[in-house]
């Protein structure tokens, strides 16, 4: 094979090799946090209830045309000591019923940490109004964590993304 196709055929398969996308799926969620009992012996004395909003697709000029979106919930522990514990990650329909818990059982996130929860662009059982409610509690006083969805899909050369900030909807 003359050079000059040979440098072309590297630089092709280089370029493809590059720009493609990391196979299998992702991580499970909370996979590396340490699993919690709480019981009566544990006090609480912080925790709240958070809804998120999230798209599982958006309507882009017309009705009947859609973008489906990726959709990943971020929480972050925004105390520089203490740990919090998430009780319940819950993911809703636009409808109000549930589609899925994200934990078994509570996790604990230490300080500054953050774990993530994914709802795949394919998945479109949430619809256009879907949430999330998540609740966290502590053993003390904490800073509140930052908790928020970020929606992306990107088409050849075109990108959308946004954020939904989480809500506090009860204080314990």
């Amino acid at each position: 094979m003359p050079f000059i196709l040979r440098f072309w055929f590297v630089l092709t398969v280089a370029c493809l090799t590059a720009c493609t996308a990391a196979s299998g799926p992702p991580p499970p969620a909370a996979a590396d946090l340490k699993v919690v009992t709480l019981d009566d012996s544990v006090k609480i004395v912080a925790g709240q209830t958070l809804y998120v909003p999230v798209y599982a697709y958006i309507y882009t000029g017309e009705q009947n045309r859609t973008w489906d979106l990726t959709a990943t919930l971020s929480v972050r522990n925004t105390d520089q000591t203490h740990p919090i514990i998430i009780r319940s990650v819950d993911y809703f329909a636009g409808n109000g019923t549930l589609v899925r818990n994200y934990l078994e059982q509570p996790v604990e996130l230490n300080p500054l940490a953050a774990t993530e929860f994914v709802v795949a662009q394919a998945d479109r059982s949430g619809g256009v109004g879907a949430s999330f409610v998540v609740e966290w509690v502590a053993q003390t006083t904490v800073s509140a964590p930052v908790v928020e969805a970020v929606m992306i899909n990107t088409l050849g050369n075109q990108g959308l993304s946004f954020v939904s900030p989480g809500r506090v909807i009860k204080n314990r």
